[in-house]
């Protein structure tokens, strides 16, 4: 590692933050105002560009935040101070979980911080492991997820009549274990990986140009290679197995999460975090990027604020059904930067964000 990426912070990774906030923000927006297919062929495709890689981007830019946060304590192999930064993942996890809940108690049913809480808790074991065990471990959580999906009914637990829209049985211990691990919005069974994949992210020297162009030139052929692959499987397997089927196994899609949608969403993440790292460093001095800027680093804020007041205001407007895509994205596009203004009258005065520094305060 070098001073200097010991040093200087990526600004590049909060610019990522906030892009990746904005795709989350398109996807459950217009799920919540029930606008998903109702608009022109074009508008259809581009918000669906966003679902599962909006979310598996933000995840990806997580795990790169731990491995950087405990840079020192891996280096160093100071076991007091390996300690310290397992017990501080532990408090954040602990926290992310029972924020993620209240949440969900508040109707938000589509939440993932409930889910990112375990994944912290799950980390926190392996700041210090090797990168080849990393790999070998999130391999083994992407081949389990696999086999469950094929041999376990992934329905199960959803309403028959709204699928993955109503979880019925989400407040029983098995209903509740089941959807955190197999088959929820983001279950762990397979979504860690992109946790798993940030942490080792976070360990290369990101700084580098060279190391980026690797990065990118890797996850582009990845990323047309696992896209072409899923296509021609699907139409080959039409001789055997039905539509749904074919898509099932093959598709890139986040429901369910198969090895194709991980490879697939893990490269367009990577692409997406490289690209934000050139353009902050490119256009450092502009506005724009100063203030995207500042939005990423208070996304947690961001995420909690577009529950509560975002949804408040669709309320108030009776515009929770049966709404146009158009509708959707001009809403989130608005909302997004109300976020901004916000971002940049918030860090004149403060240097995190209000539940940033809530947590900060109860787990540090």
């Amino acid at each position: 590692m070098t001073k200097q990426l010991q040093s200087k912070r990526i600004e590049g990774l909060d610019f990522a933050r906030a892009l990746a906030m904005f795709g989350m923000l398109i996807v459950n927006f217009k799920i919540i105002m029930g606008a998903v297919g109702n608009g022109p062929d074009w508008l259809i495709w581009f918000t669906g560009l966003f679902e599962g890689r909006a979310s598996a981007t933000f995840v990806t830019l997580a795990g790169i935040g731990v491995a950087l946060m405990t840079r020192k304590a891996r280096n160093s192999g100071d076991l007091s101070y390996i300690k310290e930064n397992r017990m501080s993942l532990r408090k954040r996890s602990a926290f992310l979980f029972i924020l993620g809940l209240l949440l969900y108690v508040a109707d938000w049913t589509g939440d993932i911080l409930h889910y990112y809480g375990v994944y912290m808790l799950i980390a926190s074991f392996l700041i210090v492991a090797s990168t080849k065990f990393m790999i070998i471990i999130s391999s083994l959580f992407l081949i389990t997820s696999q086999i469950l999906q094929v041999t376990m009914n992934y329905l199960k637990g959803w309403h028959p009549e709204q699928p993955f829209m109503e979880y019925l049985d989400f407040w029983t211990i098995e209903g509740f274990i089941r959807n955190l691990l197999f088959n929820g919005y983001h279950p762990v069974f397979p979504w860690v990986c992109f946790f798993f994949l940030g942490m080792i992210l976070g360990r290369l020297d990101l700084l580098k140009k060279a190391v980026r162009n690797k990065m990118l030139f890797i996850s582009l052929f990845l990323l047309i290679t696992i896209e072409v692959l899923s296509k021609v499987l699907m139409l080959l397997s039409l001789s055997v197995l039905d539509v749904n089927s074919a898509e099932y196994l093959f598709h890139t899609g986040p429901i369910p999460p198969n090895i194709f949608y991980i490879l697939s969403n893990s490269a367009s993440a990577i692409i997406v975090i490289v690209a934000s790292i050139y353009i902050a460093e490119k256009f450092a001095s502009h506005w724009l990027t100063k203030l995207l800027i500042q939005t990423g680093q208070l996304t947690l804020t961001h995420y909690v604020s577009h529950v509560f007041i975002g949804v408040s205001i669709l309320t108030i407007l009776n515009r929770l059904e049966n709404q146009t895509l158009a509708f959707s994205l001009i809403f989130t596009v608005l909302f997004f930067v109300a976020s901004i203004l916000f971002s940049a009258l918030w860090s004149r005065k403060f240097k995190r964000g209000p539940i940033e520094w809530v947590m900060r305060k109860i787990t540090n």
